[in-house]
C-alpha cells in the first residue's frame, strides 16, 4: 500500500478560462498537491467549441473552457508536464483532448514516454449514468481502443482509461452496483482490445479505474478490497493475462459529491475525512476530497486548500499509511468483501445473459436498476429511516459561506478567442486534415494519428467532433420505463 509511496493528491479542478485555471493549479501545487485534474466544463464535454450555440450560458461555468490547442496551451503553462502527472474527465471528446495534451507536450520538449497520467475515456459510463455520450456506443469504442493501441505504443506510463464507477454511484446506485457495472464495463473494454488483436499484457496494465468514497464506512472499504480480489481473478482466470501487472487493479477515489449538502455546508468537511478515510483504508492510487462548498458553487481558493489539508493529516499524522490492508482479517469487513464479490458475480451472469454490456445498455438494463435504487434511498430519507446531517434531522440556522462566482465575461472572452483562431490560422490545413479525418473514419485506421495532425493545425474540438458526426452519427438514447 504506502509504505513505499503515498497516494497521489489529485484534486478536481477547473473553471472559467484557461489562465485562470492555470493560477488554481498553480497555488495547489505549492500547498503540497502531487497530481494535477482537469475539469472540463460542460460545452468540452459535450464537444463544443465557445460561441456555439449550444454552448450558450455554459461556458467556463462548471469546468474549464477548453476549444483548441491554444487553450490547452493557455492552461499548462509554465507546468512541466514531463514532471506532473495529469488526470484529464473527459469521455465522448477524450481522444480529441488528449491529443492536445500530447501536442501540448511536444511543444515543451517532453518526450511522449515520460508522460504519466489517465485520460478518463469511460464511454460506456456515460451512456448508463452521466449522459455526456456524443456518437452511438460502437463508433465510441472504436475510439476507445484507438487510444488504447496509441497508447500501448507510444505513451507508456499513461493510462488510457479510467474505468469509471463515480458518476454510476453519483446517479443514484448501490454500492454493490456501482461495483459490479463499473467492473463489467471494464470487461468490456478488454474483450474490445482484444478483437481488435492488441496484446493483453500490453494495454491491460495501462487500464485505471475510478470510484466513489461514499458514507457508509466498512461498506465502501469492503468494495475497493472486493474491486481488486475480482479484478484480478477476471484478468488472471477469465483473460489469461501473464503479467501481474495486468491483474492489479489501480484506481483514483473521489469523495462523494451527492452527499454534500447545501444545509448546513461545513458538517461536508466531516463527511469528505470519513469517505477519504475508507478510500486510504481501501488502498486507492490517488485521491480527490470534496470542498465543502461543492453543493453551492465551485470551490473557492480557502475550501479547495482545506480539502487538500484533508488528505494531508491522513496521509502525515493519523497512522494509517504505516500498515498494508490495517483492517484485513476483519470478520465484519471479510463478510462484506464476500458479499459484495458474490452479488458482483451474480450481476454479471445477468449482463453476459443479455449479451454483454452495450446491448445491457442499449434495453435499460444498468440505468433501470440505478434508477430503482436511487428512488428506494429517496424513500428512506423522507420516511426518516435514513437521517442526513442537516437535512431531515438535527436542523439549524445556516451560516452563510462565500462561493466561487464565474464572471459572465468568461463567455464573451472565449467567444472571442475562437474567432481570433479561426481568423489567424491556416484554414486550409486545417480543412486538409478535416478531411483526413473524415477518409479515416469512414475506414478502420487509427484515428489518433489524424486527431494530431488536426491539433497541430489548430483544429477546434467542435470541428473534430463534428467531422465525426458526419461519419459515425449522434446516439439518441432510448427511453427507460
Amino acid at each position: 500500500m504506502y509504505q513505499g509511496r503515498l497516494w497521489t493528491m489529485r484534486q478536481f479542478s477547473g473553471f472559467g478560462t484557461p489562465e485562470e485555471t492555470n493560477r488554481r493549479y498553480r497555488f495547489l501545487l505549492q500547498q503540497g498537491q502531487t497530481g494535477l485534474s482537469v475539469a472540463f466544463d460542460l460545452p468540452t464535454l459535450m464537444g463544443y467549441d465557445a460561441g456555439d450555440g449550444m454552448a450558450a450560458g455554459e461556458v467556463g461555468k462548471c469546468g474549464v473552457a477548453i476549444s483548441s490547442l491554444a487553450d490547452m496551451e493557455m492552461l499548462f503553462e509554465g507546468i512541466p508536464l514531463e514532471r506532473i502527472s495529469t488526470s484529464m474527465t473527459i469521455s465522448s471528446p477524450a481522444a480529441m483532448l488528449w491529443a492536445m495534451y500530447l501536442v501540448v507536450a511536444e511543444k515543451q520538449g517532453a518526450p511522449w514516454d515520460s508522460l504519466a497520467g489517465t485520460i478518463q475515456n469511460d464511454i460506456l459510463k456515460e451512456y448508463i449514468a452521466q449522459k455526456e455520450y456524443i456518437y452511438p456506443p460502437r463508433p465510441s469504442m472504436r475510439l476507445v481502443v484507438d487510444t488504447f493501441e496509441f497508447g500501448s505504443q507510444h505513451t507508456p506510463k499513461f493510462n488510457t482509461i479510467s474505468i469509471s464507477g463515480y458518476h454510476i454511484r453519483e446517479a443514484g446506485s448501490t454500492a454493490l452496483q456501482e461495483l459490479a457495472f463499473t467492473l463489467r464495463d471494464g470487461i468490456e473494454y478488454v474483450q474490445w482490445g482484444l478483437e481488435r488483436g492488441l496484446d493483453l499484457d500490453d494495454f491491460a496494465p495501462r487500464l485505471s479505474f475510478f470510484f466513489d468514497a461514499h458514507n457508509d464506512f466498512f461498506e465502501e472499504i469492503a468494495k475497493f478490497r472486493a474491486a481488486r480480489k475480482i479484478w484480478a481473478y477476471v484478468m488472471r482466470d477469465r483473460f489469461g493475462a501473464q503479467a501481474e501487472r495486468s491483474w492489479k487493479l489501480r484506481f483514483h477515489a473521489q469523495t462523494a459529491g451527492c452527499t454534500l449538502t447545501a444545509q448546513q455546508p461545513r458538517v461536508n468537511l466531516v463527511r469528505t475525512t470519513l469517505q477519504a478515510l475508507a478510500a486510504v483504508l481501501g488502498g486507492c492510487q490517488s485521491l480527490h476530497t470534496n470542498a465543502l462548498d461543492e453543493a453551492w458553487a465551485l470551490p473557492t481558493e480557502e475550501a479547495a486548500l482545506l480539502a487538500l489539508r484533508t488528505q494531508q493529516v491522513i496521509a502525515h499524522e493519523s497512522g494509517v499509511a504505516g500498515t498494508p490492508d490495517p483492517l484485513g482479517g476483519s470478520y465484519y469487513l471479510e463478510q462484506l468483501t464476500g458479499d459484495l464479490e458474490k452479488g458482483a458475480y451474480e450481476y454479471f451472469d445477468r449482463i453476459e445473459a443479455l449479451g454483454g454490456m452495450i446491448p445491457a445498455i442499449e434495453c435499460g438494463f444498468p440505468m433501470r436498476e440505478i434508477a430503482e435504487a436511487s428512488y428506494r434511498y429517496q424513500q428512506q430519507i423522507e420516511r426518516g429511516e435514513r437521517i442526513i446531517v442537516g437535512v431531515n434531522g438535527f436542523q439549524s440556522e445556516d451560516e452563510p459561506i462565500e462561493i466561487l462566482r464565474i464572471d459572465r465575461q468568461v463567455e464573451a472572452q472565449q467567444v472571442t478567442r475562437v474567432r481570433k483562431l479561426r481568423a489567424e490560422r491556416s484554414n486550409e490545413r486545417v480543412d486538409r486534415a478535416l478531411g483526413d479525418l473524415a477518409r479515416a473514419a469512414e475506414g478502420e485506421r487509427n484515428l489518433m494519428p489524424h486527431l494530431l495532425e488536426a491539433v497541430r493545425a489548430y483544429a477546434t474540438l467542435g470541428e473534430m467532433c463534428g467531422t465525426l458526426k458526419k461519419v459515425f452519427g449522434v446516439y439518441q438514447e432510448a427511453v427507460v420505463t
